[in-house]
């Protein structure tokens, strides 16, 4: 008997003396001996094993590892140690459809290697490398301990009650000056004299954080420091992995040190914790973890910290120097104007959110009502005995189909059924009344639930809502938010949220909207004089655009009116190119706009769009070679989008990852132009003492309130800064700007739809 055993999920034709390089012997199991369950249930396993009978089991895909460890995430703990024996790794038959998968793949093997054959060990966390502080003196002495080490850098992390400063406090600060060294103090020791061995700490070295945006305000809110060099191994490693769910601390520490899941014993004793005093999971709260049991491994996440940040700086420097010019010059100065961005908070109306609450109460009341009614409905509610209910997925099945007798769309469910979601709801809204009626109920409960209900209780004492705006959220490097509101998913047709977002007394909501953007920066990217003069003419821009394709016999002015579907169809072309729109989804988004187009005439609206701009197709059918060539794309300010997706055998798998490449190249850039030029602005009006402060930027958008006095001042500046010529220029035609400026980030439209409701 080999001293390694494998088990996969139920027999498969893998190789794995060859994928594991004929290194080492082993035995060969499935959780299962049959070979054609769909999915494998605990009821399923047959499989007798004894795991003490071996010295390393290697786990593939995510049910063994959850049967065996109850670890679910085998992605993440791909290539770990868990439980001193299990070696987990992804299924390597995925490769063959999940291309991107393989440097997982190959990372958690080579890792497999070299723990059976001694190379690789687990760290050891035992013994005085790892320190908990209580005392002062201690204190200091640590502090100086890190002033004085060899390293130019320190990793540091904080343990606190809540995700806002204004919502919570530091338990404790980690440390680490070393490799496999760190401390963990107790924040009760910090007094003056501690804060001023922090400062002069954090003038003379580099302080390394993990995700420094949530640290930073935590430590220059709760002390009296100012961090002045600092560096986040989370943007550092959305470099080198832009894809969204990857830069987690633990999860970088199993990959990238031997670690590994430090953290489980801490969670034990918080499961167990949990168990003992009925006390649900989301209820937990961090400051129950006694010291003593904390420490280790607070410790540890200022350590791997430390380590990352060695491994990172080492690789961008050695690396592509775009992808540490992006750091540099782009997420680092983004992450300290975020901060201010973001304490600056949502400036929000009490009062009209409460309005509005009742109000759209009443609105949903209605829409219900609306939808009751319709003789669909009283057909199927008296077909099957009881209230048709919009929320149950059968029901609405049955509905649509059976009663209604809509012609399904195709799109399925898992399970092979007609889906009922909002993209086939939307759809089937073009041809019948039910779905629209639906579609209402769903838009405003939502923005009753999702907005008004949550905003109001989240709102701090001075009427702003504080949430986060991350950097490291997209591929494209546009902007995510998330914590207390999505500002990214705010309702843009109802005004009624938008109308809650009040300027204070003295002070209006200043909104400047990118205009035609993407299409500005396609067609400097291009080279396409002809679509640079369409900016450079000025006037409305898709009117221009098709007067110019279609040689329409009227002055640009009548466009609009006398050739509305020609109009649409530009407008449809124009932003639908960049996204791979064919000629099916510019029939369709021409229909949807109003108009009325078959797919044979949308292939000619096409091929004259580009018999127009031919620089502009040259240009995109090369980059499609490059993408398809590289596997990657360089946005124009060194971003860097990975695309293993092209090396797939399914060709709507490689045209999507194609389709995805053009996307980012210009919509990374044209969300960049935002970023830099806010950066910059903001960054001119705090020198200038200024009190206009950007609080949100929305897609390509950028949110202050503005004291009356500085509007034109604000604007100004923030319209210069946009405008600068950072190689993405139109002589003669800057990229515009549209400015607006009101009450509310509504501008006026709040109150002309629910003035006269709600009495404001």
């Amino acid at each position: 008997m080999a001293n390694v055993a494998v088990i996969e999920t139920k027999p498969s034709r893998n190789d794995y003396v060859r994928l594991f390089d004929n290194e080492f012997e082993f035995d060969r199991f499935s959780l299962t001996s049959d070979p054609n369950l769909a999915k494998v249930l605990k009821k399923d396993v047959d499989l007798e094993f004894d795991p003490d009978a071996y010295e390393w089991i290697i786990l593939i895909g995510s049910e063994p590892l959850k049967f065996y460890t109850k670890v679910t995430q085998v992605m993440q703990y791909a290539g770990t140690i868990v439980d001193d024996k299990f070696l987990p790794t992804i299924n390597p038959a995925m490769l063959a459809f999940k291309p991107e998968a393989k440097k997982t793949w190959d990372d958690a093997k080579n890792n497999i290697l070299g723990y059976i054959a001694g190379t690789k060990k687990k760290a050891d966390i035992s013994g005085d490398k790892f320190v908990g502080i209580t005392e002062k003196e201690d204190t200091l002495a640590y502090i100086q301990a890190c002033i004085d080490s060899p390293f130019d850098f320190i990793g540091i992390d904080s343990e606190t009650t809540g995700l806002y400063p204004r919502n919570g406090h530091i338990l404790g600060i980690s440390l680490c000056h070393s490799h496999d060294c760190g401390a963990y103090i107790n924040a009760d020791v910090i007094d003056d004299e501690v804060e001023e061995k922090m400062q002069e700490m954090f003038d003379k070295k580099r302080m390394v954080f993990h995700n420094a945006k949530f640290d930073i305000p935590m430590f220059e809110y709760h002390f009296n420091v100012k961090l002045k060099a600092f560096e986040d191994t989370m943007l550092m490693h959305y470099m080198i992995d832009e894809n969204p769910g990857t830069h987690g601390l633990k999860m970088l520490a199993m990959k990238y040190t031997d670690y590994g899941d430090y953290e489980k014993p801490m969670y034990q004793w918080m499961e167990e914790y949990r168990k003992t005093h009925g006390v649900l999971k989301d209820d937990f709260k961090w400051e129950w973890i006694p010291f003593e049991v904390m420490k280790t491994y607070a410790a540890i996440d200022a350590c791997a910290t430390f380590m990352l940040f060695e491994k990172f700086e080492n690789a961008l420097k050695k690396g592509n120097p775009n992808l540490m010019r992006v750091y540099r010059n782009i997420l680092l100065p983004a992450c300290r104007f975020l901060i201010d961005v973001q304490d600056a908070g949502v400036p929000f109306s009490r009062d009209r959110l409460l309005a509005g609450q009742d109000l759209m109460l009443e609105e949903i009341t209605k829409a219900v009502e609306n939808l009751q009614a319709h003789e669909a409905v009283v057909a199927f509610q008296q077909a099957e005995g009881k209230e048709f209910n919009p929320n149950s997925v059968i029901q609405l099945r049955k509905l649509l189909f059976d009663f209604a007798n809509l012609e399904p769309t195709g799109i399925k469910t898992e399970k092979g059924e007609h889906s009922t979601n909002s993209e086939v709801l939307e759809k089937l809204s073009l041809q019948h009344e039910i779905p629209r009626l639906i579609l209402n109920v769903r838009k405003k409960t939502k923005i009753k639930n999702t907005y008004l209900d949550k905003i109001i209780p989240q709102l701090d004492r001075d009427g702003h809502l504080r949430t986060n705006f991350n950097l490291h959220g997209t591929t494209s490097g546009r902007l995510s938010s998330s914590g207390k509101l999505n500002m990214q998913q705010i309702p843009r047709d109802d005004p009624i949220v938008k109308g809650c977002i009040h300027a204070s007394p003295g002070h209006k909501i200043v909104a400047m909207d990118l205009t035609t953007a993407e299409v500005y920066v396609a067609a400097v990217l291009a080279d396409d004089i002809e679509l640079q003069d369409v900016f450079r003419s000025g006037g409305n821009f898709h009117s221009t655009i098709a007067h110019k394709v279609f040689r329409l016999d009227c002055p640009i002015e009548e466009v609009a009116d006398k050739y509305t579907t020609y109009r649409q169809a530009a407008k449809a072309v124009t932003f639908g190119i960049m996204y791979g729109a064919g000629p099916h989804k510019i029939a369709e988004q021409v229909t949807k706009d109003g108009g009325r187009m078959s797919v044979d005439e949308a292939r000619q609206v096409i091929k004259e769009y580009f018999g127009a701009f031919w620089k502009l197709e040259e240009w995109i059918e090369s980059q499609k070679k490059l993408i398809l060539r590289n596997g990657s794309i360089y946005s124009h300010f060194g971003r860097k989008r990975r695309l293993p997706d092209v090396l797939s055998d399914n060709k709507g798998v490689q045209g999507h990852a194609v389709r995805s490449g053009l996307n980012f190249l210009v919509q990374s850039t044209a969300s960049d132009i935002n970023l830099i030029g806010a950066i910059e602005a903001h960054a001119r009006i705090k020198a200038k003492g200024m009190k206009s402060k950007i609080f949100a930027l929305v897609h390509d958008s950028v949110l202050a309130e503005v004291p009356l006095s500085e509007v034109e001042e604000y604007s100004a500046i923030l319209k210069e800064e946009i405008q600068r010529d950072r190689g993405i220029y139109i002589s003669g035609a800057p990229v515009g700007c549209d400015f607006e400026v009101g009450d509310d980030y509504s501008m006026g439209k709040f109150e002309s739809k629910y003035g006269s409701i709600l009495n404001v």
